[in-house]
């Protein structure tokens, strides 16, 4: 169908030629590629580099290289700016290729300059020391660079087989598997919920706690899990012995249960209904050994709780999941990543089961796995929601034993290079570029201190650093920029991988050098989860490193006035470095925010799930949807300023049906606009049935989680302000909104308040199923400011009329005390709470009353 002139978009000639240009691209990509394979792009890739090598080798001016570079860095710019408007996944992969060639182009002619021009040999052994260090350094960010481009050159998106039609006695029979340690109970609970839960046939799936915590100190906990699998309905696996961690743990239930297939969960990855439903098809070709789908993490990890992002950043892991998996997915080398992915137990026991060599025995494994001849798959849906660490020590633990796991996966098996891995060339490549990921440490720290050298110790490893070196450098820096913002730009912005690099460096630094001299250093640990954050605090343990290199930065640049004073013919380098040092200062600060502990304001973790809600309110009943939801609570939104009372019924729905009762209070309720109510609701306490049903909407009865799909994008200026923006939300302190009402009935009431042996006369105004106020006139009432500051229990006697001769006794305590003065005169407010002690005996009379009262 041809558009009619009036629905094109109006653009001018500069648009229009910009269009043109860009719409060139995927035009000549398309008669290239029209039926390209793996292989053929691969050799297609090495042609163009090789026909690229005269415009990498050829020598310029510095006056043409700038141009040469401004040029080239404003046409990436146009691209990317064009990209943002394509809607074709086609148009937007084949500029994506483009844009990586003209970053490799760029990229191996800074190198080749700054190879042959900028190396400090010959000013002494220690400026050469530094020189081949930095330059070792640039090697690694460029040979990673080289790596992530070929491992996103294509992603490739799954759609699930559908298993409907296939009968029962035809589908595989499948095992899940929950590891645990020490973990809370209560944790584990949720995940075996969640997988009792799954959407398939019972007696094709089988449930497994595999308890390992067999110390004495986990003694009451295995007992209070043994109890718990009884109660549920799952079985409970343990072994004589601790060897091998995790590995060891699965791999002995391997040999004890019979499915031919095993679902995979960590105790606090709680699986959603349909995720066998969704991932068992791909099973339907026998070569397949493992369905690996993403992690996700329902709570803010140590930099979105920290610096305060509130969900404006995407979180680390999305990168890796959203971007990378996808890209090792088109060349077969998705591999295991330990939770939230389903293997078919033959080929694991044809490998002797999980790999037990290193610590990221996840990874090591699937190696084995693709080394037999056999694929993976990776299904790029949200199907577990788990708990990210707390606090940034646990968070860095975390990191140290994946960076020691994978060092010692390239030590031990040598990915790129060793014969006896029957490996394809790309599945070395992702493979090499997984295991060589960690190694970012020193490198980072050595990009933050090489200015810090010149400009405090005289110390210089680039030789003739200056605008001539910026015209090779910038280019190479802005296009591989513009190149991985096509693919990055909705998992990770503008210079946030550099904070992530610089929080981890030393740690990461340390243990990929250890784990290379001998790969047989560390043990597993596990990661803490469901930790609390109580107070502000820094984690000097886990970044003392880190704020020395900050300190070196911070003295470099006060060192510049000194350099401009006593050597003025050296100008040009020194402003160079110090722009570098403030650049690389504020990184710095921003990744030491990182380890300033936030307090957690809520006691759990609100999640931004829309649920159907219906409450249920003096017979009435009122839907709603949630805006978000938690285990203690959720806010409400409903469509009218209803009649409600402070304490309501309500009914979560989930995505599939799953219902949950539950008994909530109303702790505000905000409008919104002038028919929208919020309501602020707190659940009163649940049994544990409620509580289970509860945890299986919010966690399991979910057809799609929020995060699957993130409309927000990059932009580097925005994302450049906010994270300099880091330090000042660090130390906000956080206020609740001030616009709220109280949820009661209007009523009009007697009322006499027994304070210090004597009653007290008064009008209720307002009631409900938690609280109430009562008027009192000012002149009648003594120590009133007492009864503010000390907010006792009092007595109070409650009847319609005056002259009742039984009125409702009931015990109250006051909440709060203010004075009022209007044209009825002064009265003192009482506003009196039914304590939670005693609701149990007192409700009754409660419903009664707000019932009756008019």
């Amino acid at each position: 169908m041809t558009p009619n002139k009036s629905e094109l978009p109006n653009r001018g000639k500069s648009g229009t030629f910009a269009a043109w240009l860009v719409d060139l691209i995927p035009n000549i990509f398309d008669k290239v590629l029209a039926k390209a394979g793996k292989w053929q792009l691969f050799l297609l890739m090495f042609i163009v580099i090789l026909l690229s090598i005269p415009f990498i080798v050829t020598p310029v001016t510095p006056v043409e290289q700038g141009i040469i570079g401004v040029s080239l860095t404003a046409f990436a710019w146009l691209v990317t700016t064009v990209e943002r408007k394509q809607s074709s996944n086609k148009n937007t992969e084949y500029l994506h290729l483009f844009l990586v060639w003209l970053s490799l182009v760029t990229t191996f002619r800074y190198l080749f300059y700054r190879t042959n021009y900028t190396l400090n040999l010959t000013s002494g052994w220690v400026d050469a020391t530094f020189s081949i260090v930095l330059y070792v350094a640039e090697l690694y960010a460029i040979m990673t660079l080289g790596l992530s481009f070929f491992q996103t050159l294509k992603l490739k998106d799954r759609k699930p087989i559908d298993i409907s039609g296939i009968p029962t006695d035809e589908l595989y029979s499948v095992d899940i598997y929950i590891p645990t340690y020490s973990e809370d109970v209560e944790i584990v609970r949720k995940t075996v919920l969640g997988a009792l839960a799954i959407d398939y046939p019972a007696e094709k799936k089988r449930v497994y706690v595999l308890d390992d915590g067999r110390a004495e100190k986990f003694k009451a906990r295995r007992a209070e899990l043994i109890q718990m699998c009884q109660e549920l309905g799952c079985e409970h696996l343990t072994r004589d012995n601790n060897d091998h961690a995790k590995a060891g743990n699965i791999n002995t239930a391997l040999r004890k249960t019979p499915g031919e297939l095993v679902l995979i969960l960590d105790c606090d990855h709680i699986p959603s209904r349909n995720m066998l439903q969704e991932t068992v098809g791909f099973f339907s070709k026998p070569v397949v050994s493992l369905v690996q789908t993403p992690h996700w993490f329902y709570n803010p990890d140590p930099f979105e709780r920290n610096l305060q992002t509130d969900g404006e950043v995407p979180v680390g892991n999305e990168l890796f999941y959203k971007v990378i998996q996808k890209g090792n997915d088109f060349w077969n080398a998705a591999f295991f990543c330990g939770s939230a992915a389903i293997v078919r137990k033959s080929h694991l026991l044809e490998i002797g089961g999980i790999a037990v060599e290193t610590v990221t025995e996840d990874c090591h494994t699937s190696l084995r796995l693709h080394s037999k001849g056999y694929e993976s798959v990776y299904y790029d849906k949200i199907m577990v929601a788990g708990l990210a660490p707390e606090k940034f020590s646990a968070y860095v633990g975390q990191q140290v034993r994946w960076a020691r796991g994978m060092a010692q996966i390239l030590r031990l098996e040598n990915p790129l290079f060793n014969p006896r891995l029957r490996l394809s060339v790309p599945q070395r490549i992702c493979y090499f570029s997984a295991t060589s990921h960690f190694f970012f440490g020193f490198p980072r720290l050595m990009y933050a201190i090489a200015p810090a050298l010149f400009l405090v110790f005289g110390i210089n490893p680039i030789r003739g650093l200056g605008l001539e070196t910026l015209a090779y450098a910038l280019p190479h820096f802005f296009i591989s920029t513009y190149a991985n913002y096509i693919t990055y730009k909705h998992v990770r912005f503008s210079f946030w991988n550099e904070i992530y690099e610089f929080a981890m460096s030393f740690q990461a630094g340390i243990v990929t050098f250890l784990a290379l001299v001998n790969p047989k250093l560390g043990s597993f640990n596990v990661t803490d989860k469901g930790q609390q954050v109580t107070k502000r605090s820094f984690d000097w343990t886990s970044s003392k490193g880190l704020v020395f290199a900050g300190a070196l930065v911070a003295a470099s640049i006060m060192a510049v006035p000194f350099w401009l004073i006593l050597r003025p013919e050296s100008t040009e380098a020194v402003l160079v470095n110090v722009f570098w040092s403030i650049f690389n200062l504020l990184l710095i600060i921003s990744a030491l925010m990182v380890a300033f502990e936030q307090p957690q304001l809520r006691r759990s973790h609100r999640l931004d799930r829309k649920l159907d809600v219906l409450l249920y309110s003096e017979e009435k009943t009122i839907k709603g949807r949630t805006i978000n939801v938690s285990e203690t609570g959720c806010q409400v939104v409903i469509d009218s300023w209803a009649d409600l009372l402070d304490e309501v019924d309500l009914e979560l729905i989930g995505d599939f049906g799953a219902r949950a009762f539950l008994k909530a209070q109303v702790i505000r309720a905000t409008p919104m606009n002038e028919t929208e109510l919020l309501l602020s609701l707190d659940f009163v306490s649940p049994t544990q049935a409620q509580f289970d049903a509860l945890n299986l909407v919010i966690y399991s009865d979910v057809e799609e989680w929020y995060s699957q799909r993130r409309e927000a994008m990059d932009d580097p200026m925005q994302s450049f302000k906010f994270l300099a923006s880091s330090v000042v939300r660090s130390f906000q302190e956080r206020t609740p909104a001030s616009n709220n009402v109280r949820i009661r009935k209007q009523i009009k009431a007697h009322a006499q308040v027994y304070w210090k042996g004597s009653f007290y006369g008064g009008r209720i105004t307002e009631i409900g199923n938690r609280s109430l106020r009562i008027e009192v006139p000012a002149n009648k009432i003594p120590d009133v400011d007492m009864l503010r500051d000390v907010q006792p229990l009092v007595g109070i006697l409650i009847s319609q009329e005056a002259d009742d001769p039984q009125p409702k006794r009931l015990l109250v305590q006051v909440d709060d005390v203010h004075h009022i003065a209007d044209e009825f005169g002064n009265r003192v407010a009482l506003e009196l709470e039914f304590p939670d002690q005693i609701m149990p005996r007192q409700q009754g009379k409660i419903r009664q009353l707000v019932k009756g009262l008019a």
